[in-house]
């Protein structure tokens, strides 16, 4: 666990009770008040972005629109309905990807949504609207049809103050497989949506609840500067340091055993003795947290070493799990910037540029070549890579290339880490066109950089992606020259 940073000598008398710079939770819980804010609310972003899809939609994940033709888009494809001229005026500025779905973030601090609404996940109606089934005569090789038009077109969610009485906007959206949740900048979170556990629906606020479709503001979340969504739980950071979790716990997700006849509590949020953080992340099962002092800990499912962790004989094991935050000493003071994580796998991203990669192999999703699978790797009884539980750094274009990179994301099973200058490298499973690498034989062993008309000439600035599908939001280079000299730049780079 990480211990609550004392304050200065000016202190006050509760803080000083914390000792050697230890807190125990009755005594977070009962001095909250006194705490100094660790954490500041981020601003909204403001960068217009164009919105590229790409992947597999058969269950609307593109927003494409409803034409049977959009359910396999092989590379890179502008969002036609997220355009200034579609938007009213308008631009996307931030987006979310959860596992069959998508929210976008406009300039007027709107929240559009896209994607499978079985769980209301959308936050609007979309009943009204049914399939339309394929025509006799159809030339379309698709035997299912067109789509849903209301879930694969983007809409506005329902109920959502645009601006709040005391100005407050929206400054951060999470989106787990079943739920929606957007954050303020007054701390404030709104969600809607619903949590599953394996034995089916577990439901959205304790028994009274089970499923929320229109979005609710959660009241026992206050002050709250961060939120990280993993496949059916979330967790939240607030200005104290403090982390909390709700959902599905029943892989520890929420750092802390859960009875079952408390299953109904996991429904809100608490802490469960993790402070002085800074920032938080998660995975399908899995999740991580970096302390002030730059430590990283990580807890949950492990069973392909996607916490970083072995046994101490250095073996793994089938539904091995880290039932606590615990620190991943290879990491820490690496200065950790960013975390991102699929179902089995996990990347971090270095202040530096620097990419590590950890977790399952048999899809390729950590990016690394056979060649040059560090010791450790575990493999099967047939000698075959099974995971990388050692954090590894990756290699971006042919060796003895240095590239920075800014950003990293991941999907169930493929990955995405982009350069400083914003071209995208992808990796991982590929029958679905998740990589946006175009139609493949295999899974792309180690990252590939993206090559398409559509995005050529983009800095993209954001990406995310979910089952089977991927977002990526960036920003065009107007400058012809400037743009050929960046696209002859990494020419060169992958050799």
């Amino acid at each position: 666990m990480v211990a609550l940073k004392r304050k200065t000598e000016s202190a006050n008398g509760a803080a000083k009770r914390a000792k050697h710079g230890s807190a125990t939770s009755s005594f977070i819980l009962h001095s909250y008040s006194k705490l100094p804010d660790l954490n500041s609310h981020v601003a909204a972003k403001t960068t217009p972005l164009d919105v590229f899809v790409w992947g597999t939609g058969s269950m609307c994940e593109l927003g494409l629109g409803p034409n049977a033709s959009t359910k396999e888009v092989k590379r890179p494809r502008l969002n036609p309905f997220l355009t200034k001229e579609k938007l009213g005026g308008a631009s996307i500025v931030d987006f979310a990807v959860g596992g069959m779905h998508t929210l976008c973030l406009d300039s007027q601090n709107r929240v559009w949504s896209w994607g499978t609404n079985d769980s209301a996940v959308l936050g609007r109606d979309t009943s009204k609207v049914k399939e339309k089934l394929k025509e006799a005569d159809a030339d379309s090789d698709d035997e299912d049809g067109d789509l849903n038009e209301a879930e694969s077109t983007p809409g506005l969610v329902e109920g959502l103050p645009e601006v709040k009485e005391d100005g407050a906007k929206i400054v951060q959206m999470a989106a787990t497989d079943n739920l929606s949740a957007v954050l303020y900048d007054n701390g404030e979170v709104y969600a809607w949506g619903c949590f599953r556990c394996n034995e089916g629906l577990l439901g959205f606020l304790r028994k009274d609840i089970d499923i929320q479709r229109t979005p609710l503001k959660i009241d026992l979340l206050k002050n709250i500067t961060q939120l990280a969504g993993g496949k059916d739980h979330l967790l939240a950071l607030d200005a104290k340091g403090i982390v909390y979790a709700w959902g599905n716990g029943q892989q520890f997700q929420l750092g802390r055993r859960v009875l079952e006849r408390h299953r109904y509590r996991t429904l809100e949020p608490q802490q469960f003795g993790l402070y002085d953080i800074k920032y938080i992340a998660s995975g399908d099962f899995h999740c991580f947290a970096i302390s002030h002092d730059n430590k990283v800990y990580a807890w949950g499912l492990n069973q392909f070493g996607q916490c970083a962790f072995t046994d101490s004989e250095g073996n793994l094991e089938d539904g091995s799990l880290i039932t606590k935050p615990t620190e991943i000493e290879s990491l820490s003071n690496k200065n950790i910037v960013e975390i991102a994580a699929g179902e089995h796998h996990t990347l971090a991203l270095t202040a530096s540029g620097e990419v590590f990669a950890w977790g399952r192999y048999d899809m390729k999703e950590v990016g690394i070549a056979r060649e040059d699978l560090p010791e450790g790797t575990f493999k099967d009884a047939h000698g075959n890579a099974r995971s990388v539980p050692i954090p590894t750094k990756l290699q971006f274009g042919k060796k003895g290339n240095d590239v920075k990179m800014k950003a990293v994301g991941c999907g169930s099973h493929h990955s995405f880490a982009v350069t400083e200058d914003g071209f995208i490298y992808a990796w991982g499973f590929a029958d679905t066109y998740a990589p946006g690498l175009g139609p493949l034989d295999e899974d792309v062993e180690k990252p590939t950089r993206i090559v398409n008309t559509a995005t050529k000439h983009h800095d993209i600035k954001l990406i995310g992606a979910g089952g089977q599908f991927s977002v990526a939001g960036g920003v065009k280079i107007e400058d012809e020259d400037e743009a050929e000299d960046r696209v002859d730049k990494y020419e060169e780079i992958d050799g």
